[in-house]
C-alpha cells in the first residue's frame, strides 16, 4: 500500500522565492525521469519473476508419471514385476520415498501382471519402499479383519441377553 501511495503522490520542492518557468520545467522533467526509472524497475522485477515461474514449472515430475515424462531425461530405466492388483498401497510407499515411477498392466496374461517403471538411479530407495510395503500387507494379513472382530462381538453379547432372560418370578419370599 506504502508503494501505491507514493506512485500517487508527486512531492516537488524548489528551492527559491520565485518560481519561474525554467525552474517549473526543469522540476517536471526530473519527476517524469524519476517515474519513469520506477516503471522500469518494476518491469524488470516482473520479468525477474516470470522467469523464476517458468524455471518452477520446468521442474521433474515426482510420483506416478508416464513412461515418457519418465524417460524425458535420458536416464535409463529399471522394472520390476507385481503380480498383485493392490498399487494404492504401493503409490503411498513410493511417495514417502520420493520415487519416481510408472505402472504398466501386462493384459495378455490371464491374470493380469504390474510392471513397475523406475529410474536405474532409484534401486536403493525402491528396495526400502519395497520392504515396507511387504511389512506393510504382511500385517495386514496378520491381523484379524474388522468383520471377524464385530461378528464375535456379536455372539458374545447374545449369549449375555439369554441369561437376562432367565428371570425367575419367585425371589425367594415366603407366604
Amino acid at each position: 500500500m506504502q508503494d501505491e501511495v507514493s506512485e500517487k503522490l508527486i512531492a516537488m520542492s524548489i528551492n527559491g522565492g520565485k518560481i519561474s518557468a525554467r525552474i517549473l520545467k526543469e522540476t517536471l522533467e526530473k519527476a517524469l525521469d524519476n517515474m519513469e526509472q520506477s516503471a522500469q524497475q518494476k518491469q524488470q522485477k516482473q520479468q525477474a519473476a516470470s522467469v523464476k515461474h517458468k524455471e518452477k514449472k520446468q521442474t521433474v515430475n515426482r510420483g506416478k508419471q508416464s513412461l515418457k515424462k519418465l524417460t524425458e531425461n535420458g536416464a535409463q530405466l529399471s522394472n520390476i514385476e507385481i503380480t498383485d492388483g493392490n498399487i494404492k498401497s504401493f503409490a503411498k510407499c513410493a511417495r514417502k520415498y520420493h520415487i519416481d515411477y510408472s505402472l504398466k498392466k501386462d493384459k495378455s496374461v490371464s491374470p493380469p501382471r504390474y510392471f513397475v517403471f523406475f529410474r536405474a538411479k532409484d534401486v536403493d530407495t525402491l528396495t526400502a519402499a519395497f520392504k515396507e510395503y511387504t511389512g506393510r500387507t504382511l500385517k495386514k494379513e496378520k491381523k484379524p479383519s474388522v468383520r471377524q472382530k464385530l461378528q464375535l462381538a456379536k455372539e458374545r453379547v447374545a449369549g449375555h441377553r439369554e441369561r437376562e432372560k432367565t428371570r425367575h418370578k419367585d425371589r425367594g419370599q415366603e407366604i
